[in-house]
């Protein structure tokens, strides 16, 4: 596991996603997932499902500037990992490192066994990140089906 991030000027908080500073990282991300992939491989989860009981949302902060989000989706053994995207400007600060690192401490203190997620191909850094998090490939999972645009990893926790 990567050593954790010390001495940072930001934070990660839990948050709300309807904040302006989250909503529109959330906004930039999903553009750039339709951008990317058909809409029958875009599973992202729209801003009120990120509100529902069983989403854990988190914002990295650094004074009112939002520079990441990422969620944590609770599910029966397991939880999702959500909604990572950072700020192209706040790009190689460990953002989502602090992020990925705050959601995991979530799943175990929701005693979960595993942490799962669907990503896209050609999405590199972001594989390169879970891959540094210990998480490994793996087959679909929940009511995700085979999309030839995914990519879905695991971690035991």
């Amino acid at each position: 596991m990567p050593a954790p991030v010390t001495d940072t000027p930001y934070r990660i908080t839990a948050a709300n996603p309807k904040e302006p500073g989250a909503r529109a990282l959330l906004d930039a991300s999903h553009a750039l997932m339709q951008s990317l992939f058909p809409p029958e491989d875009n599973f992202f989860l729209d801003i009120e499902a990120l509100c529902a009981p069983d989403i854990r949302f988190f914002a990295a902060m650094e004074g009112a500037q939002c520079l990441g989000t990422g969620a944590l989706a609770l599910r029966d053994g397991y939880g999702e990992v959500k909604s990572m995207f950072v700020d192209e400007a706040a790009r190689g600060r460990g953002v989502a490192d602090a992020i990925l690192r705050r959601i995991e401490e979530e799943a175990r203190r929701e005693g979960l066994g595993a942490l799962r997620l669907e990503t896209g191909k050609g999405l590199d850094a972001a594989h390169r990140l879970y891959a540094r998090h210990g998480f490994a490939l793996c087959g679909p999972f929940g009511a995700y089906p085979d999309a030839p645009s995914s990519v879905f990893m695991e971690k035991a926790l």
